[in-house]
């Protein structure tokens, strides 16, 4: 059965191009514009991992974020922001994995799959504290200006 993904955020062209990305390689998709429909969502019991904008319009990513975990703890979710320093918040959260924009997408599937493959104990007590194996993934390199005339 094919796992499926969330992708909460509120640039359409960013959901629709990393949707198509997921669904290249086989995973089922659902998407949220906002935080209070990725929570809807998630209530529906048939998601296996959150990708988690933080700067979402109604309920911001960080209280998506406290709430899902609230409900279930040991839930895959992935960080994806543009933001700045969002690191130490990240680890204090016991987020999985934070990844900042623009996306690697190469990255972004191992990841994924590094997530849904972890053990709900991992997930615990990285939530609890315990252990801080946050996986970030910085910005991919943007093409400089000069590049971008070359190509």
């Amino acid at each position: 059965m094919n796992k499926t993904v969330l992708i909460a955020d509120d640039d359409l062209s960013v959901r629709k191009s990393l949707g198509k990305v997921l669904q290249e390689v086989g995973y089922n998709v659902i998407e949220a514009a906002d935080g209070a429909e990725a929570v809807k969502q998630f209530k529906s019991g048939q998601v296996d991992l959150l990708l988690l904008d933080i700067g979402l319009p109604i309920r911001n990513g960080w209280d998506t974020f406290e709430t899902i975990t609230s409900q279930a703890p040991a839930f895959p979710i992935i960080i994806i922001t543009g933001k700045d320093n969002q690191y130490d918040t990240a680890m204090a959260a016991g987020v999985g994995a934070l990844m900042e924009k623009p996306l690697d997408v190469g990255q972004l599937l191992n990841t994924v799959q590094e997530l849904l493959a972890e053990s709900k104990e991992a997930r615990l007590r990285r939530l609890c504290g315990y252990s801080h194996d946050v996986r970030y993934v910085p910005p991919a390199a943007r093409p400089s200006f000069r590049q971008k005339l070359h190509t």
